[in-house]
């Protein structure tokens, strides 16, 4: 993981927006996709705590304030978690690229290298799991804000929803890389749970798409 010129680890959601997207882009490994998709679902979250302001206490969308509400309850927990996410992710492949690095002179020095990549490699894949998870949950409460919630920021509720698939589809992507390091008895729920989420982020993302463009329609 990077760090700052005056040292310590550098916390990317402490960097402006121009200094992660550079990071994102220098020839370090780390900040990574895994990291990307959770900043993803940190922007997803907020969008999506931003059209429940937008609804509650305006009469005008008082049919949406149900809607609202269980939206922020679901939000204020991914909200801070994401970021926490985007630094775990990155810290986790920097313990696996630590392991790496062990001695393997005697057999005990390898048996030791070899726990730790497996230890830290599944780390790696749990992290993002969590993103996945967290992504899911917050689908869940998109498609009732965009039919009830106020009508004017229902593009808003779209652009939430393709962040937060995008979160989900992005880190499953590394789950899937780390667990395919490991032997077949490591991540067992995370392998099998993983093409059902993928496939559930597909039709619950569709629902939403649909209820924003017929809400947009009848505006």
């Amino acid at each position: 993981m990077g760090s700052f010129e005056g040292g310590g680890a550098m916390n990317w959601m402490d960097l402006s927006l121009q200094d992660f997207q550079d990071a994102l882009a220098s020839n370090e490994p780390t900040p990574g996709g895994g990291t990307a998709a959770a900043v993803a679902l940190g922007q997803a979250s907020a969008l999506t705590k931003m059209v429940a302001h937008l609804t509650l206490g305006n009469e005008k969308w008082q049919d949406g304030w149900a809607s609202a509400k269980n939206a922020q309850s679901i939000v204020d927990t991914i909200y801070q978690r994401a970021g926490e996410l985007a630094q775990l992710d990155s810290e986790a492949f920097d313990s696996v690229m630590g392991s790496f690095r062990m001695p393997k002179s005697t057999e005990d020095e390898k048996m030791e290298r070899r726990k730790a990549i497996r230890k830290n490699t599944l780390l790696a894949a749990e992290i993002p799991y969590e993103t996945v998870l967290l992504g899911m949950e917050l689908l869940s409460c998109q498609e009732a804000l965009a039919r009830s919630g106020n009508a004017n920021a229902v593009s808003d509720v779209g652009v939430a929803s393709l962040l937060a698939s995008a979160a989900v589809k992005g880190a499953l992507f590394n789950v899937e890389i780390n667990l395919q390091s490991l032997p077949a008895e490591m991540g067992e729920e995370m392998r099998l749970q993983c093409p059902l989420l993928r496939t559930k982020c597909s039709e619950v993302s569709r629902g939403i798409m649909h209820a924003v463009h017929e809400r947009m329609s009848s505006n």
